[in-house]
């Protein structure tokens, strides 16, 4: 049944204000405003661990009109979702759709929020407030639906998101012989799947878990939010495992961390990049792939050591998207190879740590 809607504002943090209507859970929320250029995909975009503590503006116009599927598992993973749980803080849309139609659908997105206590606005001109986001860069916000409630605002990438969003004990996806760890940082679960499905164990460890004398053949460094220079015991334990010269792949957040125990350095993008049509390059072809992506840190390439080279790069900014080791079973992709949602042209990689792994 459709509710009357309550009037919601947002306020970012140079003060611009933007009125809308309250769809979803009614409730005062803060958080680092994002924009995703994605025009679908938005059940896997919610629970994407990677998006802890923002709160996610769609460009695209159009959002709600297909529902949410169903909570079917596979693998002990839900099928049709990133994570257990919605991981934005709220929702910002120009036009949601009341009235949704596909055959999978269980349930309305607003019904979704609801129950997993995430606010949602629409009615704001997305157009002009991406823009300023653009021109400004990302900056801190926060809904107000309650007037008589108060809230400031916070800086979610001064927190242990990662903490947060990680598992708190390891778990294990049988499937092969061969096994590899999986750090979680926040990991997605399409990266579980990808490997499950290739015959390969993957043993998920929290992501401050000493995992060096863990049996396995190589390991893989998840994605997940914040910024990556917050997980020193992350780092310093990637350093040690570097050491040992045994495979080792770095997906978004993992990549960062992966150039930060070589010796590298991070930095904060202007407004990042969240889409699923990110071109990248990969240095040495005249290859490009489109990808999926979600981060809002990047490696700053000029600081890669002797022996690590760039991989990919975006071609839109030229910023890094991938750094390997010239010699050594190191590499790593900024962008997302296991996709959901988005293309898959890049999956390859997951492939070419399987051969490494032997």
């Amino acid at each position: 049944m459709k509710r009357e809607k309550t009037e919601a504002k947002l306020v970012l943090e140079n003060g611009s204000e933007f009125t809308g209507k309250s769809f979803g859970f009614e409730g005062n929320v803060n958080g680092e405003v994002v924009f995703n250029t994605g025009m679908v995909g938005y059940p896997e975009t919610l629970t994407d661990p990677s998006y802890r503590g923002q709160i996610l503006v769609c460009t695209f116009p159009l959002i709600g009109n297909y529902g949410i599927p169903s909570g079917d598992r596979e693998f002990n993973l839900l099928k049709n979702f990133e994570s257990e749980s919605i991981h934005v803080r709220a929702m910002i849309v120009s036009d949601y759709s009341e009235d949704y139609s596909h055959w999978s659908a269980k349930k309305s997105l607003s019904d979704w929020l609801v129950e997993e206590k995430i606010p949602g606005i629409t009615g704001i001109d997305t157009r002009m407030l991406t823009r300023k986001l653009r021109e400004k860069g990302t900056m801190l916000g926060k809904i107000i639906i309650d007037s008589k409630q108060e809230i400031d605002f916070e800086d979610p990438n001064k927190l242990d998101l990662v903490g947060e969003v990680c598992v708190k004990e390891p778990v294990e996806y049988p499937a092969g012989d061969k096994k590899i760890i999986l750090l979680d940082c926040g990991t997605k679960n399409n990266i579980i799947r990808a490997f499950v499905k290739r015959g390969i164990t993957v043993i998920r460890v929290p992501y401050d878990f000493d995992f060096l004398n863990t049996k396995a053949d190589g390991v893989l460094i998840s994605n997940g939010p914040g910024d990556p220079k917050i997980n020193s015991v992350t780092i310093e334990n990637t350093k040690r495992y570097i050491a040992k010269n045994e495979p080792l792949l770095g997906i978004c957040l993992g990549s960062q961390i992966l150039a930060l125990a070589a010796g590298a350095d991070t930095y904060k993008l202007k407004y990042g990049h969240r889409g699923l049509n990110q071109p990248c390059n990969e240095l040495g072809t005249k290859r490009s792939y489109i990808t999926s992506q979600n981060h809002g840190y990047a490696v700053n390439a000029s600081t890669l050591p002797q022996d690590w080279r760039e991989w990919f790069v975006n071609d839109n900014d030229g910023t890094n998207e991938g750094l390997l080791h010239i010699s050594k079973p190191f590499f790593a992709a900024q962008f997302h190879p296991e996709a959901s949602p988005g293309p898959d042209d890049s999956e390859f990689i997951f492939d070419m740590f399987i051969r490494a792994i032997g």
